[in-house]
């Protein structure tokens, strides 16, 4: 196909990379220092083995998209008493779903655009734990 749809290849694996430790290590005291550290190891060696030193900036990009936007959401469902197991499947699950995507011409790039654009909106949507029963005290 072309350097364009490898280097499509590398951004999406970089980002299913990002999402997967972010969900992993969302509990934890350094969780996201450490999943983009983690990710970015991976991109490394997705972009090396893909396309070489060409997919690399490509990879790196997509780890820490994936990293810090999941990183946002696993968060924000933790602090609203989501269990670190279960919020560590889901992520871990959609991070397969992501990295099977990648494999389509293009999605790559959409899915490191789309990604930020989601959990920013999602971040802004954030309700404010257990607010309903306040209503219930009165």
């Amino acid at each position: 196909m072309g350097d364009w749809y490898e280097i499509g290849i590398t951004v999406g694996l970089g980002v299913a990379a990002g999402l997967l430790l972010a969900g992993l290590l969302a509990g934890w005291r350094y969780g996201l220092l450490t999943s983009v550290a983690g990710a970015l190891a991976v991109g490394v060696l997705a972009g090396l083995l893909v396309k070489g030193w060409i997919g690399l900036p490509g990879a790196l990009v997509g780890a820490l998209v994936g990293a810090v936007s999941a990183s946002v959401i696993a968060r924000g469902a933790l602090r609203r008493g989501a269990t670190p197991g279960g919020t560590a499947f889901l992520v871990g699950s959609a991070s397969i779903a992501v990295a099977l995507l990648a494999l389509i011409p293009l999605v790559g790039y959409v899915l490191a655009v789309a990604l930020p654009v989601l959990a920013a909106r999602r971040a802004r949507q954030e309700p404010d734990r257990h607010a309903g029963l306040r209503t219930l005290a009165k």
